[in-house]
C-alpha cells in the first residue's frame, strides 16, 4: 500500500504544521521510524496496556522509557496525569525531549496533556491504535483529563509534531471498539458539507455502498475512510483551532453522547455508540422543530441501521440526570445548551437551547 500523508496547518496558511502519515507498513518498521525521528532525544512513551501486551515484541522499546497506561475512560484522572509527569521527571526529560502516545484516545489525551504541561510544553507524537483515535482524537490538538463534574474538563489545545496511523493495529481491534470508531465516521458524513473543505467527498454515499467492506475490514476502504475523515477534520481545525466557531460542528451528537456516557459510568456504551445515540437524539429534535425534512431523517436512520446501530431499544436512563449533565457540559453557557442540529444532507447548524420543558430524550426511530 502506498503511503498517504495529510498536512495540518494551524492556523491555515501559517508555518505551524504537522504531517499525518497513513500506511500499513510493519509494526517493526514503525518502531524504526520512531527511533530515527527521535534519535538523540530522551523519550517517554505512554502506551496502552492492551497495545503493549499485543505488540511488545514488535515495538521492543526500552522498558525504562515506558509508562504502561491501563485502558478505560476512568484512567483520565489528575492522579494518573501526576504519575506520567513524575515519570518524565525520573527520566530527566528536558524541553528538547519528547513524549510519544501509542494507544487509543485515553493514551493520546493523557500523554498530550502531559506534553502540553511538562516544562510548559515539549514535543509530542501521536500513534493512534484504535479507529476512533485514528479518525478523531489523535488529530486536532485537544488534550484533556476528566473531572468529577464532567468529561474533558481540564486540558489544553496542543498540537502534535507528527501523527503515525498504521492500519495493522486495526486488525487486532475488537468488534466493539471497531464499531465505536465508525460512530465518529458516520458523524463526519452528517457534517461534511458544513466543514468548508474544497472537495466534495460525499461520505454518506460512500458509507451506503460499502457495508461489506466495513464488515470485512477491507484495508483500502479503511484507508480511504480514515483519509476522508482526517481531511474534513483538518479543514475545520485549520480554520478554527480553538473552537470559536466552525469547530463546534465536530460536536454533532456529543452533548447528549457525553452525558449518556457519564450517566452510565462509561460502562454501557462506547464513545462512538454514545455519539450515534446523540446523533439520533438531535435528529429527533431537528425533525420536531422542522429543521430537517422527514426524507433526510429517514435517510439518516437508514444509514445508521445499515451499520448495525440498534434504534429499537429504549434507553433506561434518568432523564433529569442526563439533562443536568448536558447543562454541565463544558460547552454549555449560562444554562444554555448548544446543540449541533442536522438540516439537510451533510449540513448542520448551531442551535442554542434555552427551554428544556418539552425536551424529549427518545432516540427511537419515528416512522
Amino acid at each position: 500500500m502506498a503511503e498517504s500523508a495529510i498536512t495540518v496547518n494551524i492556523p491555515a496558511g501559517e508555518s505551524k504544521s504537522y504531517p499525518i502519515i497513513i500506511n500499513d507498513e510493519s509494526i517493526q518498521s514503525l518502531k524504526q521510524k520512531l527511533d530515527d525521528i527521535t534519535k538523540g532525544k530522551k523519550r517517554l512513551i505512554v502506551i496502552s496496556e492492551k497495545v503493549y501486551k499485543l505488540y511488545k515484541t514488535e515495538l521492543n522499546f526500552d522498558k525504562k522509557e515506558l509508562f504502561v497506561l491501563k485502558d478505560g475512560e476512568d484512567k483520565k484522572t489528575l492522579k494518573m496525569f501526576e504519575k506520567i509527569i513524575k515519570k518524565a521527571i525520573v527520566l530527566k526529560l528536558s524541553r528538547k525531549d519528547i513524549i510519544i502516545a501509542i494507544g487509543g484516545g485515553v493514551a493520546g489525551d493523557m500523554a498530550g496533556y502531559a506534553a502540553a504541561s511538562y516544562m510548559r510544553g515539549i514535543d509530542f507524537i501521536q500513534v493512534p491504535t484504535t479507529l476512533l483515535a485514528c479518525v478523531d482524537s489523535s488529530v486536532g490538538g485537544k488534550t484533556a483529563i476528566d473531572m468529577p463534574n464532567g468529561k474533558n474538563f481540564v486540558g489544553a489545545f496542543y498540537q502534535p509534531k507528527m501523527v503515525f496511523i498504521n492500519l495493522n493495529f486495526l486488525k487486532t481491534l475488537d468488534e466493539k471498539q471497531y464499531k465505536s470508531g465508525f460512530g465518529e465516521v458516520i458523524k463526519y458524513a452528517f457534517i461534511e458539507k458544513s466543514c468548508n473543505h474544497s472537495e466534495d467527498f460525499n461520505l454518506i454515499e460512500i458509507l451506503k455502498s460499502n457495508t461489506e467492506n466495513y464488515k470485512n475490514r477491507n484495508n483500502e476502504f479503511l484507508k480511504e475512510i480514515i483519509k476522508i475523515c482526517l481531511e474534513i477534520k483538518s479543514a475545520v481545525v485549520n480554520q478554527d483551532e480553538k473552537e470559536s466557531g466552525l469547530r463546534k460542528f465536530l460536536n454533532l451528537g456529543h452533548t447528549f453522547g457525553h452525558a449518556l456516557e457519564e450517566e452510565t459510568h462509561y460502562k454501557r456504551y462506547t464513545h462512538g455508540c454514545s455519539v450515534i445515540l446523540g446523533i439520533m437524539f438531535v435528529f429527533n429534535f431537528a425533525l420536531k422543530k422542522e429543521f430537517c425534512s422527514k426524507q433526510y431523517y429517514d435517510e439518516a436512520f437508514t444509514l445508521m441501521n445499515m451499520y448495525d446501530y440498534d434504534t429499537d431499544n429504549f434507553l433506561f436512563i434518568n432523564k433529569k440526570h442526563v439533562l443536568k449533565l448536558m447543562k454541565n457540559d463544558k460547552k454549555a453557557d449560562n444554562n444554555v445548551i448548544t446543540l449541533i442540529l442536522p438540516t439537510k444532507s451533510g449540513e448542520v447548524i448551531e442551535y442554542k437551547l434555552e427551554d428544556f420543558s418539552k425536551l424529549e430524550f427518545s432516540v427511537l426511530y419515528k416512522n
